[in-house]
């Protein structure tokens, strides 16, 4: 996985809103081949005049009435899974590989939370990469190269842990090493140099990179 930060923001086929924080500023849309949403994020996107091209959930936010018919309207009632991971079911079933999701994160927690295992649980069939108002967080690949985010705050979070993880180009390198989520973990470390490598043998490592540009 390589990560460039003059063209992260837009690397996704398709952008997913769900019902976190929503972002102060919305990103260029035009970029992604498609606008998902979920019910409890359709009206922040009605607000700025943004039709998304699917609206998915149980419509407990709003009703299916209010919305433009002109959207296709795909409700999921099932309560075994959140509305983020029946949104993520559609955007894979429709054969897209990766997904910018905006308001993962933010206001409820446990919905964070579980945000966070939807995410884990269908890493392998779809990359995704969640933003917020201070960066972006995303389970890494074995492999992963970041470029362009000198001096930016990088945090390794295992999840539950990571083992043989390698890092190049910040402040606390790590050379062979573990982290678990009972133990030790790699939050609030910095990038010093242009290009930082992360790499890992076994387990699951999230990262969250800032990016003060936003």
């Amino acid at each position: 996985m390589h990560i460039h930060r003059e063209n992260y923001r837009f690397d996704s086929e398709v952008v997913l809103f769900i019902n976190g924080q929503f972002p102060s500023i919305v990103p260029e849309l035009t970029h992604f081949k498609k606008i998902f949403c979920t019910d409890g994020a359709y009206k922040n996107l009605h607000q700025l005049n943004i039709q998304p091209d699917v609206v998915s959930g149980d419509f407990d936010s709003v009703l299916v009435s209010e919305i433009s018919s002109a959207v296709k309207v795909i409700e999921t009632p099932d309560q075994n899974a959140t509305d983020f991971e029946k949104a993520l079911r559609i955007i894979i079933e429709e054969g897209f590989k990766s997904v910018s999701v905006f308001g993962c994160s933010g206001l409820e927690q446990d919905h964070f939370l579980g945000n966070l295992t939807s995410m884990l649980k269908h890493k392998h069939e779809i990359d995704i990469r969640c933003f917020d108002d201070f960066g972006f967080y995303f389970f890494a690949e074995k492999e992963t190269e970041i470029e362009g985010f000198q001096q930016e705050v990088f945090s390794l979070y295992p999840f539950p842990e990571a083992k043989k993880i390698t890092s190049t180009g910040v402040k606390y390198s790590l050379q062979n090493e573990n982290l678990t989520i009972t133990s030790r973990i790699g939050t609030r470390n910095t990038i010093l140099e242009n290009r930082a490598t992360v790499s890992f043998q076994e387990g699951n490592l999230l990262l969250f990179i800032q990016d003060r540009l936003l």
